[in-house]
C-alpha cells in the first residue's frame, strides 16, 4: 500500500497567508520581476525527502493594477509512519514507503483605486489522488492618513479526494475567512491584529494512515489487525494573530515578532511564536536569524490503538462515529524550528537569497512513540530579477 501526506490545500495558505505579505508590502512600489526558489527538505534517517521549485513573475499593468503568476513542482518520496504502533513500547514505529509529484499554479490579479486595493486569485493544485481548486479576494483600506489598514479576506477550496476502498473521487470543500487591522505607531513601529475563521467539509480523513486493534479471532486466539481512521466529517477552526515590526536605525536592523492562536472542533489547541531579526551588513547584505516554537495538544479522538475499545472499526468513514485517528499530527507535541537566511542585494535589478533551517518535533503526551516524530533540515536558494 502506497502511503500519502496530504498536505494543506494551497489556495488558503497563498491567499490568506499571502493576503498579510501583501498588507506588508503595501507601501512597497509594485515592480517587474521574476522569481525562481529550489527548496531541499530532509528528514532524518532517511524518511521523507521534499524537493520543491517555485517559480513567480509579477507584472506592473498601468500604474493601478499588478499581476502575479506562479507555479510549484514538488517531488516527494521516503518513509513515513502509517499509524501502526511499534512492537515494543517506545520503539520504532513501523514505516511505509511512499511516493508522489504535485503541480500547482495560481494567478493573482490586484487593482489600487484611492483608498482601497483589491486583489483575487485562482489556483490548481494536483497530485495522483489530490486536487485542489481555490480561489480568493482580499480588500485592504487605508484610513487615519494611510496610518490605518483594514484587511477583509475571504478564500474557497473545491477538492477531490481519490480513496482507493471507494469507487469514485470524494469531495473535500473548504471556506476560510479573515479580518484585521495594521496599525502605524510612529515610523519604526507597527502592529498587526488579525482574526479568522475557517470550515472544512467532506471527507477529512487520510485513507491511507491506519489504526491498530488486538481482536479476537478464535476463543482465546487474538491477532493485531489494522482498520482504516475515522475522522468527523466536519470541522470549524479559530485564529487569533497579533505582530510587532519595529526598526532600529541605530543598529542597522529590524525586529519581527508574531503570535497565533488557533483552535478547532477536533479539540487541538496550538500556540505558535515567531521571532526574525533583520541585520543590515553594508549597503548590500541582510542576514536573518529567525526561530519558531509551535505547541499543540492532541484531538480529542487522537489514540495510538483500538485495543481494548468498545467497538470494532468498520475502515470506513461514519459521520456517525466514533472517531478514532493514530496519526501523529494529530497528537499532542510541540516543534522547534530555528534557521538562517542570507539576502544579497546585487544592484537594483538583482538579489540572491539562501537560507538553512532546522526543524525538531516531540511528541508530550508520554504515549506516542518520539521515534513517529520527525527531524528535519531545508536548505532554500533563491534568485528574482526585477525591471
Amino acid at each position: 500500500m502506497r502511503l500519502k501526506i496530504f498536505r494543506p490545500p494551497l489556495p488558503n495558505v497563498w491567499v490568506l497567508i499571502g493576503a498579510w505579505f501583501f498588507l506588508q508590502a503595501r507601501s512597497a512600489r509594485a515592480e517587474n520581476a521574476i522569481s525562481y526558489k529550489y527548496v531541499d527538505y530532509r528528514e532524518d534517517g532517511d524518511r521523507i525527502a521534499v524537493e520543491s521549485q517555485y517559480g513567480l513573475v509579477e507584472q506592473d499593468l498601468g500604474p493601478d493594477m499588478h499581476v502575479k503568476l506562479n507555479g510549484v513542482i514538488d517531488a516527494i518520496a521516503g518513509a513515513t509512519p502509517n499509524g501502526e504502533p511499534p512492537a515494543t513500547p517506545g520503539g520504532p514505529v513501523p514505516l511505509t514507503q511512499m511516493h508522489d509529484r504535485r503541480k500547482a499554479w495560481g494567478a493573482e490579479f490586484s487593482r489600487q483605486f484611492p483608498r482601497i486595493a483589491v486583489s483575487i486569485g485562482y489556483a490548481n493544485s494536483r497530485e495522483s489522488d489530490y486536487v485542489s481548486n481555490g480561489w480568493s479576494l482580499n480588500t485592504l483600506t487605508d484610513f487615519n492618513s494611510k496610518n490605518t489598514t483594514l484587511l477583509l479576506g475571504a478564500a474557497g477550496t473545491d477538492d477531490d479526494v481519490k480513496v482507493f476502498y471507494q469507487p469514485a473521487w470524494v469531495k473535500k470543500r473548504g471556506l476560510d475567512l479573515i479580518a484585521g487591522v495594521t496599525q502605524l505607531l510612529d515610523p519604526r513601529t507597527s502592529v498587526t491584529f488579525n482574526l479568522g475563521h475557517g470550515r472544512t467539509t467532506g471527507y477529512l480523513a487520510d485513507p491511507y494512515r491506519v489504526i491498530e486493534q488486538n481482536t479476537e479471532v478464535a476463543p482465546g486466539i487474538f491477532l493485531p489487525l489494522t482498520y482504516g481512521e475515522n475522522r468527523p466529517d466536519s470541522r470549524d477552526k479559530w485564529t487569533a494573530y497579533a505582530a510587532v515590526n519595529h526598526s532600529l536605525p541605530e543598529a542597522h536592523g529590524a525586529l519581527e515578532a508574531s503570535y497565533r492562536l488557533y483552535h478547532d472542533t477536533f479539540g487541538t489547541t496550538a500556540n505558535t511564536v515567531e521571532l526574525a531579526w533583520f541585520q543590515k551588513l553594508g549597503e548590500q547584505f541582510t542576514l536573518r536569524p529567525s526561530l519558531r516554537f509551535y505547541d499543540q495538544n492532541a484531538a480529542n479522538f487522537y489514540r495510538i490503538d483500538v485495543t481494548g475499545a468498545d467497538f470494532v472499526p468498520t475502515g470506513r468513514p461514519d459521520p456517525a462515529g466514533p472517531f478514532f485517528s493514530s496519526d501523529y499530527r494529530l497528537s499532542a507535541f510541540r516543534s522547534y524550528d530555528y534557521g538562517l537566511k542570507a539576502i544579497w542585494t546585487i544592484n537594483a535589478s538583482w538579489q540572491l537569497d539562501a537560507a538553512i533551517d532546522r526543524y525538531i518535533m516531540r511528541g508530550t503526551d508520554g504515549v506516542t512513540s518520539q521515534s513517529a516524530y520527525p527531524r528535519a533540515t531545508t536548505l532554500t536558494t533563491g534568485v528574482r530579477f526585477a525591471w
